[in-house]
């Protein structure tokens, strides 16, 4: 348990750095941008896979008898959590997370401004149900309260950092899933969405049908049904 609570805690330490602009922008001016972005990447990765090897150390305590429904949810939960992501980190979007800071907000937007966050802890809930227990609790809960919680701050900087144009942005979308549309406002696509959409069907297909996710996680999903 030691080595699974400082893992996580070098995973939250590390994700907390892009939330603070005086020390993500120091480090940039000392090393540049493209060389923060490839370390900061590499260094996330080694984090995320120590954090999901201390996790798998821990005991199996079993919290729920699973059911084939519960793995139906994953199937239901992760692809969208996955879509929401790749859309979010594809898309421009002033309002929250994304690789692409700059321009008007992206159609994915209109579906929560905060894509990246919502699909995390999409992924993560899913994964929740479908394991039933306390390490998997633990890993995808802690990851999903993570994103979760990562909103109310994206929300703040938004508002600092977009002034008077923050109602306007703000109109046309919702921090809730799918709440905007309840509002009135119309859908709409564009190349990013799309192509989330294609790569989030790949990748599942991928995950589940070539082998993908017992390659990697040593699970085979599909086997519950088997």
């Amino acid at each position: 348990m030691i080595q699974f609570v400082s893992a996580f805690g070098v995973f939250l330490m590390l994700h907390s750095i892009p939330a603070i602009p005086n020390i993500r922008l120091r480090i940039i001016r000392s090393i540049g941008k493209p060389t923060y972005i490839l370390g900061y990447s590499v260094v996330s990765l080694a984090a995320l896979v120590w954090l999901f090897s201390a996790a798998l150390a821990l005991d199996y305590v079993p919290l729920w008898e699973l059911r084939p429904w519960h793995a139906a949810m994953t199937f239901l939960l992760a692809p969208v959590g996955c879509f929401l992501v790749l859309a979010g980190l594809m898309s421009a979007n002033p309002l929250s997370i994304s690789i692409r800071s700059a321009g008007p907000a992206g159609a994915v937007s209109q579906i929560t401004r905060h894509p990246v966050q919502w699909g995390f802890a999409l992924w993560a809930l899913g994964h929740v149900v479908a394991n039933g227990d306390l390490r998997s609790l633990l890993l995808f809960g802690g990851l999903g309260l993570f994103a979760l919680a990562g909103i109310p701050m994206a929300e703040r900087r938004a508002r600092k950092r977009l002034g008077a144009h923050w109602e306007v942005y703000a109109a046309q979308t919702s921090v809730w899933p799918l709440a905007a549309f309840v509002s009135g406002v119309r859908p709409k696509s564009d190349t990013a969405l799309v192509a989330a959409a294609v790569a989030t069907i790949a990748l599942v297909a991928w995950l589940l049908l070539a082998g993908g996710h017992a390659l990697l996680f040593g699970a085979d999903p599909i086997s519950v049904f088997g």
